[in-house]
């Protein structure tokens, strides 16, 4: 499976991303308090989300003595979904006017980028 996919697979559930908002405020944070702070799923169903986000590469775990801190791994898969997210927009979104020009309307009502100077040399 390719990383971002694993990613996108975690991202889905609104459970994942709320434990993600969390940590991204946070360096770590230990597992009970996570649990605590997530408050409308049981410690159980928290634990199985955290380990999905483990095994997809989103967060890492420290373990000491007993307890286990968890934080966000930024590189990795996580990377690599922000990545294909920007080259969608990339993609998707128009290009940025170059430095000096201002869109202009057509006649048609299609804006076309250019200096109000040269749609007037080109209309005379």
């Amino acid at each position: 499976m390719i990383p971002e996919q694993e990613a996108f697979d975690a991202l889905a559930d609104p459970t994942r991303r709320a434990i993600l908002d969390l940590l991204a405020t946070h360096d770590e944070l230990p597992a009970g308090e996570i649990a605590d702070r997530i408050g409308h799923v049981g410690r159980t169903a928290v634990s199985s989300h955290l380990r999905i986000l483990r095994k997809s590469g989103l967060i890492t775990e420290r373990r000491e003595g007993r307890y286990r801190y968890l934080s966000l791994q930024p590189d990795g898969p996580m990377r690599a979904a922000a990545a294909f997210l920007q080259g969608l927009l990339d993609s998707a979104l128009p290009s940025p006017l170059p430095s000096g020009t201002e869109p202009v309307v057509g006649s048609n009502g299609d804006a076309t980028s250019g200096t109000a100077a040269e749609d007037n040399r080109q209309t005379a």
